[in-house]
């Protein structure tokens, strides 16, 4: 999108409204070529019974500061907001076409899984998942191979996330399989945040959490509020930089890296250097070295410099580093800062903020935390919680000072009864799931395995 609209003659209204009208406002606003009847129609098929709150992003107290709870949806993480939505807008835009679509993505651990949940069955499309091997969490890995439905495929593959990526990246480019795949009516599409379809929808969870604390008198409207998220592929924190173009009033937002602290470093130095060693960490949905997102970032602070972009990430690709120039940077410091935890500060994270709040965090969240109990700002703090922490029960329970049984179930039934709270159903129940995919492939394989995919899906 080379330009976003402003909803800034609409807050005052928002500011009484629920999720789904925020969601109609700001869909409506950014997809101005789907009708409001069809923009109305996704909304209500994407954030119906399938969430566990009818808040759908309920923000609740932590201590002083606010919690942004984005994992009430069916695979307990954020990427439900998103990849609920996603299947419905190309519902609407396929409608009168016979083509049918392949929907292909790399996951560092909670993509995936909401991409095969949003994705299983819909008439038309299919959708492959490609996973680091060894390199999610049990929970996510059985969330992923154990998915039904006749037109999903998953693969492991051998390499980081980071190596699923590229070879994703590469599939797309790859013109000869296109071609093939053409022949049968089948076309390519991705459910990672490199689809704009991926990153409109998440706009709208900023937007209703500065309407919830303005409901609850923490704010008035125009007051800014601080936003700390966790990221590693720039996604997420990239929809808060929409609302903020849009007219929200978001003050800071707040990059909280793990140990792979790329963009800690970019955005304190303005120098992005993507050579450095991979570390495995307890939060592994941030365990990447290439932001996907960030090129967009860049394109509006540099008022749509395409060639500076396209120089910059010609760097990234051949020196393995790129460094903005002073402007960009000042620019970059206007909206943004950064924080990062080691994986014994995100584990203390975790365990004082039960220990202090009695609020249960999973380890990408607490990275977040840990970054915001360092900050001095004076508006309101706003964390995003990005996960369940039943999805990482493991870690947490170390976190927590308890051991972790070898089993991942028996860890959820003990962080359970530790904490009195209840897993997520969609989490408890995968310990009866049958196991469907065991594939692995090297990071060469992506493309055979995609067009046998699409020849399986749409035989």
């Amino acid at each position: 999108m080379d330009s976003l609209p402003s909803i800034a003659p609409s807050l005052e209204a928002a500011m009484g409204q629920g999720y789904h009208a925020n969601a109609r406002l700001v869909l409506g606003s950014l997809l101005d070529d789907i009708t409001p009847d069809e923009i109305s129609g996704c909304v209500e098929a994407a954030y119906a019974d399938n969430f566990d709150t009818p808040a759908v992003t309920p923000v609740t107290p932590m201590g002083a500061d606010w919690l942004l709870e984005l994992h009430h949806g069916p695979t307990s993480a954020f990427k439900d907001i998103a990849l609920q939505m996603l299947p419905q807008l190309m519902r609407v835009a396929r409608e009168g076409t016979d083509e049918r679509v392949m929907i292909v993505c790399a996951t560092s651990g909670d993509t995936g899984k909401a991409a095969l949940a949003g994705f299983a069955d819909v008439a038309g499309c299919g959708v492959t998942v490609f996973y680091p091997a060894g390199k999610v969490s049990d929970i996510q890995r059985l969330q992923m191979v154990t998915q039904p439905g006749a037109n999903v495929n998953v693969c492991a593959v051998e390499g980081t996330f980071d190596d699923c990526q590229t070879a994703v990246k590469r599939t797309f480019a790859d013109t000869a399989l296109a071609m093939r795949l053409a022949k049968d009516g089948v076309v390519l599409s991705s459910a990672n945040s490199i689809n704009v379809g991926r990153l409109v929808p998440q706009v709208t969870y900023y937007l209703d959490a500065y309407a919830q604390l303005s409901r609850r008198g923490t704010v008035t409207l125009g007051d800014p509020v601080d936003f700390f998220v966790p990221t590693g592929n720039f996604g997420d924190v990239l929809a808060g930089y929409y609302a903020k173009r849009m007219g929200l009033p978001v003050g800071r937002l707040v990059v909280a890296s793990n140990s792979n602290d790329v963009l800690y470093d970019f955005i304190s130095t303005g120098t992005y250097d993507r050579r450095r060693p991979f570390v495995k960490t307890i939060s592994p949905s941030m365990d990447i070295l290439v932001s996907s997102n960030l090129e967009r970032l860049l394109f509006y602070l540099s008022d749509g410099d395409c060639e500076l972009v396209a120089s910059l990430m010609s760097d990234l690709d051949e020196k393995g580093s790129y460094t903005v120039p002073p402007s960009i940077l000042e620019r970059l410091h206007e909206t943004f800062s950064a924080g990062r935890a080691t994986d014994e500060q995100t584990a203390e994270a975790i365990r004082s903020t039960w220990e202090g709040d009695h609020v249960l965090l999973d380890p990408h969240t607490a990275v977040a935390k840990h970054v915001l109990d360092g900050d001095d700002g004076e508006a309101p703090r706003v964390c995003l919680s990005t996960a369940s922490p039943f999805k990482f029960s493991a870690d947490v329970l170390r976190a927590l000072g308890e051991d972790a049984p070898a089993d991942g179930f028996a860890c959820m039934d003990a962080l359970a009864g530790l904490s009195g709270l209840t897993p997520p159903s969609g989490l408890s129940s995968l310990r009866d799931a049958e196991v469907r995919f065991s594939d692995v492939v090297a990071t060469d394989g992506l493309e055979a395995y995609v067009e046998s995919a699409c020849a399986r899906t749409f035989a």
